[in-house]
């Protein structure tokens, strides 16, 4: 029971994701936002974990509870987002997405910690609860598209409100798992700030995660240009998350086969070849193929990242160990990156995926090298 209401947390989470990611920056550039402004917009949702998740995972590991942490930052979410309804020029529609975006954002870190603590004491595999938001996002990501072919972008925000209200009601049935409290003065952030293995670790997956920012920001808007129906972008945004299910359904099989290391070693390797082959073929085909490898693009960094922390990182530090890598890689490096996306696809349009390839790159090259290293890694 505890893993199904996990479940459709995930399920509730990426539900919203499937709609906002793909068809968010549609409705922005309906409301009259320049590609520059729609990158600041949408790189301001992921910055500002930067400054809110640490403070929500200080609570969470000092008091060691997270389910009603979520709750009330789902209570708010509920509140800000409905703002996106009077909201229409640049400004009010950046202030907007700070707001919501600090609670929203602050959810999924103190989920996963969450759902790992409750896969070691229940004894279920965390790829398999994890799947169900990839599921989900599969779905939502579908429906929205062919919403989007028969009606105008303000559906696609009122299905975004729907889930965030829905996500509401899941939090008040998560499991109110208690852990041990982070104790010490010093912020539970210092121990892990100072280990170079997970600092490495950290900044390997920001570069390959980060190396996503164009084809979140502009992907839809560019195959839109390239002449692709809006139902067939829907279908090319869930390929890739099947792919990522697949992933996640054989975690733990392809965890002892290989290791944290080696799957976010996997994914900056397969983010050159997906890079390269985006940036230079816009054809179906091709486009069928290449959205294959988010599976391990994403999937295999992910999951590399989680696994690592679940089993160097001491179970009082682990909310704030996941939340910087909210911070860190989809805050901070995912923010500044889906800025710079704006200038980058403004300037040099789908060649803006040559870029990124190289940063794929050379976060697979420092995830070797903590590797092939005998860095130590923080004691349990």
């Amino acid at each position: 029971m505890t893993a199904f209401r996990l479940s459709l947390f995930y399920a509730a989470y990426f539900a919203m994701i499937g709609i906002l990611m793909p068809f968010w920056p549609v409705w922005l550039e309906a409301k009259g936002l320049t590609p520059a402004n729609i990158g600041l917009v949408i790189g301001s949702a992921t910055f500002v974990r930067v400054f809110f998740n640490p403070l929500v995972a200080h609570v969470a590991d000092r008091r060691g509870t997270r389910q009603p942490i979520i709750a009330l930052m789902a209570v708010f979410a509920v509140i800000f987002f409905s703002l996106f309804f009077v909201t229409n020029n640049f400004w009010p529609i950046l202030l907007v997405t700070i707001l919501f975006s600090s609670c929203w954002g602050a959810m999924q870190p103190l989920g996963e910690s969450l759902t790992m603590l409750s896969a070691k004491e229940n004894g279920f595999e965390y790829g398999r609860v994890r799947l169900w938001g990839s599921l989900a996002f599969i779905a939502t990501a579908i429906i929205a598209g062919r919403v989007l072919s028969d009606t105008t972008p303000d559906a696609i925000m009122v299905m975004i409100f729907a889930s965030v209200v829905l996500m509401f009601a899941v939090t008040l049935f998560l499991p109110n798992m208690r852990t041990s409290k982070a104790t010490g003065s010093s912020f539970p952030i210092a121990p892990l700030l100072c280990n170079k293995a997970f600092l490495l670790v950290l900044i390997a997956a920001a570069l390959i995660q980060s190396s996503h920012a164009v084809y979140y920001g502009f992907g839809t808007i560019h195959w839109q240009k390239v002449g692709i129906s809006d139902t067939v972008i829907g279908v090319l945004w869930a390929e890739g998350v099947i792919a990522e299910v697949i992933l996640f359904s054989m975690g733990a099989a392809v965890l002892r086969c290989t290791g944290p290391m080696q799957l976010i070693i996997l994914g900056g390797a397969a983010g050159i070849l997906r890079w390269l082959g985006t940036g230079l073929d816009d054809s179906l085909p091709a486009l069928f193929i290449l959205q294959a490898l988010h599976g391990l693009t994403f999937g295999a960094t992910h999951l590399g990242v989680i696994y690592f922390i679940s089993d160097k990182v001491p179970e009082e530090l682990s909310a704030t160990a996941l939340s910087l890598y909210s911070v860190v890689v989809m805050g901070l490096a995912m923010g500044l990156m889906v800025m710079a996306s704006g200038q980058l696809y403004g300037a040099l349009g789908g060649q803006a995926y040559f870029v990124v390839a190289v940063m794929a790159a050379i976060g697979g090259l420092l995830a070797f090298i903590v590797r092939q290293s005998n860095i130590q890694i923080i004691s349990k």
